[in-house]
């Protein structure tokens, strides 16, 4: 489930990619889908700034990372699918949710709300990364997510402030690494798995490894 384009404003690029690789080496068949909504705000990714004048569609976005085949989130159902997963990027907290802006207090977009608590409920895995375990955690009470470490640690965890922000939602916060040795936790009871990705400040190989190691426990989960 991809939230737009571009880190900023949408979904990690490299972090949807690197799901894609191992969806594809774990011999998996993907469909995206992305909600058919307006993004909150876009972003030039060059300045860091918002582009005032602009206006996005989330769907028509996400389908840049998708080559163009990409469905609406409306369509999404549990029958046709083992498991969902979803990539980080400011996206999750801007478009798939309120989080970015409202917290603790924010909202979940009701397409990702009725996916993730209808996945939940068939008892199928959800994978989430980077940003994107806050809809989780939000959403589906009690659950174990990780987006890393819980204290800056001279800016390695620049977003460690989330960690809290979880505990308040009501959701258990696991510090993990994002490193390939503890990259990734397995919330075996909601088939919730999760791992930091661009939380922490590291090299790609890392992000792409940690990616891998989450990928590879929700098609585990599949037992498929």
């Amino acid at each position: 489930v991809l939230s737009g384009c571009g880190v900023y404003d949408g979904t990690e690029i490299h972090e949807a990619s690197a799901v894609l690789v191992h969806l594809s080496r774990g011999g998996a068949e993907v469909q995206m889908y992305a909600p058919d909504v307006p993004q909150m705000h876009v972003i030039d990714h060059s300045k860091g700034q918002p582009a005032e004048a602009e206006s996005r569609n989330v769907l028509v976005e996400s389908a840049r990372i998708a080559r163009g085949k990409i469905t609406s989130l409306a369509k999404l159902t549990t029958a046709d699918h083992d498991a969902v997963i979803f990539p980080g990027g400011f996206g999750a907290a801007k478009n798939l949710s309120t989080f970015a802006v409202d917290g603790k207090d924010c909202k979940v977009n009701r397409e990702v709300e009725r996916v993730l608590k209808d996945f939940h409920k068939a008892g199928k895995p959800i994978g989430l990364c980077c940003i994107s375990p806050v809809l989780a955690a939000k959403v589906l009470s009690g659950a174990e997510v990780t987006v890393g470490h819980e204290e800056e640690e001279g800016g390695k965890w620049p977003y460690a402030g989330t960690a809290g922000a979880i505990k308040e939602l009501g959701a258990k916060h696991c510090v993990k690494e994002v490193t390939i040795s503890f990259p990734a936790h397995v919330d075996t009871k909601n088939k919730v798995v999760t791992t930091p990705a661009f939380m922490c400040e590291t090299a790609l190989h890392h992000i792409f490894d940690g990616i891998g190691a989450m990928v590879k426990n929700v098609l585990k989960l599949t037992g498929k």
